[in-house]
């Protein structure tokens, strides 16, 4: 649980960052994006439940 608060927290750092420079969001703009970071988790996770086992 600790890493994923500093993973948000580090993130939001980053984001309010960049909106402070004026730079675009280091991250995808849009849902799609968003779906395809999860797309690559959920296929490595797969991946080492199917295969490692």
């Amino acid at each position: 649980m600790k890493e994923i608060i500093l993973s948000f927290f580090t993130g939001f750092i980053t984001g309010l960052l960049f909106s402070l420079l004026k730079l675009p969001i280091p991250a995808p703009p849009n849902i799609a994006g968003i779906m395809g970071i999860v797309g690559i988790f959920a296929g490595y996770f797969f991946y080492t439940f199917v295969f490692k086992k």
